[in-house]
């Protein structure tokens, strides 16, 4: 969440910030800045009110040393007001704090100066487009058809197992998936980033932390017995294991990678665009989190959108990078780039990886905190990104590559799955 001083200190710029993410409630805002006001002047009355409280307390003392103890007794009959006043203040403070804290979390991060203004995925920004477009054959089958005539992947068996959305994957569609997962992650080795393995259910406290709740519920799966929540993305828990700590300076940039299966419950996606495996409920997808000095996040963010792009160069597929409008942006990023593959079969772009700046947004949830060379405490940046989802990777590698010998596996691949082609 925003920082309460940068709120109350750059009203109008944060106003203006927040319109690009088509978020117009300057009402909110002020209320944010007036609850902080009344916050703050609670917080001086209690303190003035502990002062006085602590001043009688040590004049009432001095008093009984020196066998003064009617006076004693006087002011002891006036100060006993005192804790009775601690206590409304104390009531009313943790009062106007949920509140004013209820109100902050409404708040969007604020776009970065060089987000585009806009509302439809339509007006992102075309940052570069790398590769040429297959020309496929005119009988070229889109993925699913591909899947179904090699008996690679089982759409239909997912659903009889547990319904649309969760495929079965078989033979050498098994052995591309495992493979493909195994490529990134020694990739990302190659990159500096230390793999962890977490779990793929989290508490709500650490889904609140990166910022999944409460502006994605709708989305995640919930399970209510233990109030537990499956992730989204291994993101939510990788940077959940820094949530209440103070990380040394020296250790910039912490990097870290892993892979996990994801679920996304994808409410009311339907139609042609979401067939196959353009869109699922459950897939897999390797993840990169970064941890930053504030000053070096979006030199970061640059290495990690270039180090995404080498990894589609090496799979050899044809590429797009966007950067994304606010509309288009995650309630918590300030920055994004979304990388797309051309789909030949389809003709159309399917995202692959977004890769992200939240600046202090999350940290400022999750407590991650540094000193500074001044030895003052401050909040570092986070980063994260795709490193790669695969089920759209997938879908592009199978219709891009299929010739009339079979699916023509990219060189880099055929380590890792043992196989040339998919036939």
């Amino acid at each position: 969440m925003l920082q309460l001083n940068y709120i109350r200190e750059n009203r109008d710029k944060v106003v203006e910030r927040l319109a690009i993410k088509n978020f117009n409630d300057a009402d909110l805002v002020d209320q944010i800045i007036a609850l902080d006001e009344q916050r703050r002047n609670i917080q001086n009355q209690s303190d003035s009110i502990a002062a006085e409280a602590n001043s009688s307390a040590k004049q009432i003392g001095d008093l009984m040393r020196q066998g003064k103890k009617e006076e004693a007794e006087a002011i002891k009959s006036q100060s006993a007001s005192y804790k009775e006043q601690l206590k409304e203040y104390t009531q009313e403070l943790e009062r106007v704090e949920i509140e004013l804290h209820n109100k902050l979390i409404q708040l969007p991060n604020l776009p970065h100066t060089l987000v585009p203004k806009g509302i439809t995925p339509e007006e992102n920004e075309v940052v570069l487009e790398n590769g040429d477009k297959p020309a496929l054959a005119e009988d070229a089958l889109p993925h699913w058809e591909l899947a179904a005539k090699y008996d690679i992947i089982d759409f239909e068996l997912g659903t009889k197992v547990t319904g649309a959305g969760f495929p079965v994957y078989k033979g050498k569609g098994a052995r591309l998936q495992r493979g493909l997962i195994n490529f990134f992650l020694d990739e990302a080795a190659k990159m500096g980033y230390r793999e962890v393995q977490v779990p793929i259910v989290v508490n709500e406290a650490s889904a609140y932390a990166t910022g999944q709740l409460p502006d994605k519920e709708g989305q995640m799966y919930h399970v209510v017995n233990d109030d537990l929540y499956l992730i989204p993305t291994a993101e939510v828990p990788i940077t959940n294991i820094y949530r209440d700590t103070i990380v040394k300076a020296e250790d910039f940039p912490i990097k870290h990678c892993g892979y996990t299966p994801c679920f996304r419950r994808e409410a009311g996606s339907y139609g042609a665009h979401v067939r196959g495996l353009n869109r699922l409920h459950q897939f897999d997808k390797v993840e990169l989190v970064q941890i930053v000095h504030p000053e070096q996040s979006y030199t970061t963010l640059e290495e990690m959108s270039t180090y995404v792009q080498s990894l589609l160069q090496k799979l050899g597929l044809p590429y797009r990078v966007l950067r994304l409008c606010g509309g288009d942006m995650s309630f918590t990023s300030a920055m994004t780039y979304d990388m797309e593959t051309y789909s030949a079969a389809q003709k159309r772009w399917l995202e692959v990886s977004s890769v992200s700046n939240f600046e202090t947004y999350q940290a400022n949830r999750l407590k991650v905190r540094f000193k500074n060379d001044e030895g003052k405490t401050q909040l570092a940046h986070t980063l994260n990104g795709s490193a790669l989802a695969l089920p759209r990777i997938v879908a592009t590698l199978l219709e891009n590559n299929q010739t009339e010998k079979g699916i023509k596996i990219p060189e880099v691949l055929v380590p890792y799955v043992g196989f040339e082609y998919i036939d």
